[in-house]
């Protein structure tokens, strides 16, 4: 049988999988065409409209990127847990203080020993676009158990819940 979930459904379905995933994979196209990729921190927030936040400095070579080229991709993944997120949109640089104030938390103060007197401290927005992720929360013991039954009986193993979602 196959649901069909509303928008705030696949939205919570999203913030669910992120919120204990505290690191990610954002991917950027560098000058040279190349896909360029670095582990960054979300501190597992997904706002209610799907948009997801970054701090980083302002002369960093991401946000050079991101001025060259806005579409972004953003992968979690929670081996542990098999929950695997793909999101991709447009990012933009922010300096709004107010909103750098709102999503400060102590823990960045290891990238950002000024914390928020840092001279060239700004957020980079990610506006979600598109999200894809698969979450199969069962055991590996019932996974390995899972696959096995499928090669000896010929039958498709049971690769959990898959969703693409459209957020624009």
């Amino acid at each position: 049988m196959t649901t069909t979930k509303t928008h705030d459904e696949q939205l919570a379905k999203l913030q669910e999988l992120i919120k204990d995933i505290d690191f990610c994979m954002f991917t950027t196209l560098a000058e040279d065409g190349s896909l360029h990729s670095r582990p960054m921190s979300t501190n597992g927030q997904i706002e209610q409209n799907g948009n997801v936040w970054f701090f980083t400095y302002a002369d960093s070579p991401k946000v050079t990127e991101v001025d060259h080229v806005e579409q972004v991709n953003v992968s979690f993944s929670a081996p542990n847990k098999q929950r695997y997120v793909s999101l991709s949109g447009k990012a933009y640089l922010v300096r709004d203080r107010a909103k750098l104030q709102e999503l400060w938390k102590p823990e960045l103060k290891a990238w950002f020993p000024k914390e928020l007197d840092e001279p060239e401290i700004a957020l980079l927005k990610v506006v979600v676009e598109n999200a894809e992720y698969w979450d199969a929360p069962a055991s590996w013991v019932a996974k390995t158990i899972g696959f096995v039954k499928a090669a000896t009986t010929g039958e498709k193993a049971d690769g959990g819940e898959n969703e693409k979602l459209n957020l624009k």
